[in-house]
């Protein structure tokens, strides 16, 4: 039996997709992902400072939370902004 035209089409879109991506592509779907990576440290920052607790235990995690967050920013390349 002959194959139709929408198996040729998904066979020829996953040999597309296995195929190896140009650097400059790459390069865009790298940077795109650090972008991402940064306005999500962003908000969970944001949300962190937001957070208000008498706990002192909780405090320090919190505390501890943001020195995290701060320091992957700081690998991205983020600084504070004021």
């Amino acid at each position: 039996m002959s194959r139709g035209w929408e198996s040729k089409s998904v066979e020829e879109q996953q040999a597309q997709a296995k195929a190896p991506k140009p650097p400059a592509v790459s390069a865009h779907l790298q940077e795109a992902e650090q972008k991402r990576k940064r306005q999500s440290l962003e908000l969970q920052r944001e949300r962190i400072l937001s957070e208000r607790t008498a706990s002192p235990h909780r405090r320090t995690a919190l505390t501890d939370a943001l020195a995290d967050i701060e320091e992957k920013l700081a690998e991205l390349g983020w600084s504070i902004h004021l």
